[in-house]
């Protein structure tokens, strides 16, 4: 009964400008863990569609030539980067011992956008329930995590804005999260940070494409589905045009993209709230490590690549 109270009214308060996202976060998770969230299914709809939007709305306060400069350059060693990571993945999966179809729903949430990459691959390996839900309990727990150390370890190699935000886009799973860490970051971090990883997202499709054909071809009974088009993406460049070549929309489309900020946060909050005991426990060990020691390296590799230079914006 509580929760009923609790989680609507915890939401709204994160629409307050004093309430940081990892804040947020940290509210919707204690809510979560101490008593429970009645409107789970709720929730992760609304996450959902709320990201979406927010994503969109954030585009009203970008340049579209700064997006797109950021973006063609991010192109080279994101496909290595994606590359790389499936390599590691699905090797650590095998040494680990993990479940071939979670070893892959984990290994491409880690190497495109999280969850997302994980529902738009799952029904493609014909993935159960419980296979999906470890999946995105181990991605969601190291979202959790990143967006509260990246920061300080950002900080701590004193990493510019820029390369904060191409760290955290190529470091950390999902779009919510890399927005929340950015965010925390400053203004120039969460531009490139935001850009860098939507370029990252479109990789669903032809990843998609080119799991299915792999499965297919091992099982001929099945056909390989389509991924779901990340509409989000689209909204957010069409709105980046409009405030970039219509002087006239500049003022509205900050104002948009300040109330973005704040559903982000909403956002970050409602999936603190998904993080409920059930969920907890359905992480396996070994898929746990796997996901751990996959993240490790892509993100001290990342890291240290921007650091020596061979990333930049």
């Amino acid at each position: 009964m509580l929760g009923r109270v609790l989680i609507p009214l915890g939401a709204a308060l994160c629409l307050a400008p004093m309430v940081s996202s990892g804040m947020a976060l940290l509210l919707g998770v204690l809510l979560a863990i101490s008593i429970g969230n009645p409107y789970l299914k709720q929730t992760q709809k609304i996450t959902k569609q709320l990201l979406a939007l927010s994503v969109v709305g954030l585009g009203a306060g970008m340049n579209l030539e700064v997006v797109g400069r950021v973006g063609l350059q991010g192109v080279g060693y994101t496909m290595i980067g994606i590359t790389l990571t499936f390599i590691l993945g699905l090797t650590l999966g095998r040494l680990f011992q993990t479940p071939t179809n979670t070893a892959w729903l984990i290994t491409t949430g880690t190497a495109i956008c999280g969850g997302s990459a994980i529902a738009a691959v799952s029904p493609i390996i014909k993935a159960k329930s419980q296979e999906i839900s470890v999946a995105l309990g181990v991605v969601f727990l190291l979202n959790a995590l990143a967006l509260f150390i990246f920061p300080p370890i950002g900080h701590a190699f004193h990493l510019s804005q820029t390369q904060f935000g191409l760290w955290s886009a190529l470091a950390i799973h999902d779009t919510s999260s890399v927005l929340g860490a950015s965010m925390q970051f400053g203004p120039r971090a969460l531009e490139v940070g935001t850009t860098l990883k939507l370029t990252r997202a479109l990789w669903i499709i032809p990843v998609s494409l080119l799991i299915g054909f792999y499965y297919s071809s091992k099982n001929k009974e099945g056909k390989a589905i389509k991924a779901k088009k990340p509409w989000f993406i689209f909204g957010f460049l069409v709105a980046a045009a409009l405030v970039t070549w219509v002087p006239s929309l500049r003022v509205p489309g900050q104002i948009i993209s300040d109330l973005a900020h704040r559903t982000l946060t909403v956002t970050l909050f409602l999936i603190g709230a998904g993080l409920t005991k059930e969920a907890l426990q359905s992480v396996g060990i070994k898929a746990l490590l796997q996901g751990i020691c996959l993240w490790i390296l892509v993100s001290t590799g990342s890291l240290l690549a921007i650091l020596m230079g061979w990333i930049h914006s």
